[in-house]
Formats: C-alpha cells, sequence, structure tokens
C-alpha cells in the first residue's frame, strides 16, 4: 500500500508541475510574442486558465493528502482519544457527503458540456468540468482509507490526521523574541 501510494503522490505532483510549467511557458511566451513582435498564441490565454483549474483541484488532493488544508483544531485538541476518534469520523462522513454532492454536480456540467466547445482551442468544455469528478473521487479514496486506518487499524488520529503547530504551542522563547520585535 505504502509504494502504491508513493507511486500515485509521484503522479499527482508530476501533474501538477507539469501543468504549472506549461502554464508559465504559455503566458510568459505569450507576453513576449505579443510586445516583441506584435502577435500572440491565440489559445494561450483559455488553456492557461484550463491548466490553473486543474492546477488548483490536483493541488487540493495533494494538500488533503499530506493534511496541509487549512483547520480548527482548538477544541479537538482538548478532547479525549474516544471523543477524538468519534469527531473524526464525524468530519470525515460530513466530508465524504459534500465530495459526493462535488462529484454529482461535476458529473452534471461534464454531461451538459460534451457539445460545448472553448472558442479558442476548440477543446470540449468537458474537459474543464470534469476534474471535479476526478478531485472528488480521489478526495474521497484518501478520505476513505483515513478512516478506515483510524477505525480499524488502532491508529491514533494524532497520527493520521495530524496539523501544524498553533501560536499558542510555539515555544517562549520564540514568544519572547516576537513580541521583543513587535514593540
Amino acid at each position: 500500500m505504502g509504494k502504491t501510494s508513493k507511486i500515485l503522490n509521484g503522479l499527482l505532483n508530476g501533474a501538477i508541475a507539469l501543468a504549472l510549467t506549461f502554464m508559465a511557458i504559455l503566458v510568459f511566451g505569450n507576453v513576449v510574442l505579443r510586445y516583441l513582435f506584435n502577435s500572440g498564441i491565440t489559445w494561450s490565454e483559455e488553456m492557461s486558465r484550463f491548466l490553473f483549474v486543474w492546477l488548483t483541484f490536483l493541488g487540493a488532493i495533494g494538500a488533503l493528502q499530506d493534511n496541509e488544508h487549512l483547520g480548527v483544531d482548538m477544541v479537538v485538541k482538548k478532547l479525549s482519544p474516544l471523543m477524538k476518534k468519534v469527531v473524526f469520523v464525524i468530519t470525515h462522513v460530513i466530508l465524504l457527503y459534500v465530495l459526493w454532492l462535488v462529484m454529482d454536480g461535476s458529473w452534471k456540467m461534464t454531461l451538459i458540456n460534451m457539445d460545448s466547445t472553448a472558442p479558442a482551442t476548440g477543446l470540449p468544455l468537458s474537459y474543464v468540468y470534469g476534474i471535479g469528478i476526478v478531485s472528488s473521487v480521489c478526495m474521497a479514496i484518501i478520505i476513505v482509507a483515513k478512516l478506515y486506518r483510524v477505525l480499524f487499524g488502532n491508529r491514533a488520529v494524532e497520527e493520521i490526521d495530524r496539523t501544524g503547530e498553533s501560536a499558542e504551542e510555539l515555544p517562549a522563547a520564540g514568544r519572547g523574541v516576537m513580541q521583543e520585535g513587535g514593540r
């Protein structure tokens, strides 16, 4: 399972890097062409927009996998281990429902836009809306795997859903330096 996860994570990061690189090349190339040669690539702006949408959704998958989405855990940290597990399960079931709504809406939009094409590139607009399906399915798999590890893997919630340090937990020496600099 760990090897497959690393391979999929590498593919995800590669797709993100490829989309970002292609987007940067298109935008930079178009700027150079417009200012130096008074011409441009007609489809570069539209393709950059499509790549940005895909980049955002793929980045959300990576952020979920690495537990890098924003969260407020002030109350959860004060709960007992059993209550942490209960809150973890409830929030992840709610997340699965929200992902179902995203997938359902993306599926409907993809079907509606199968025959619609983008004006400059000629690509079907279903390619743009299809990323909602891809990202919601991938995120649901990640959430189900986390739920399985917490419920059946005898792992603590903190091991699965690690969060960064909050300002209250920073060492006193670090806060002192910050306070002195702020005076």
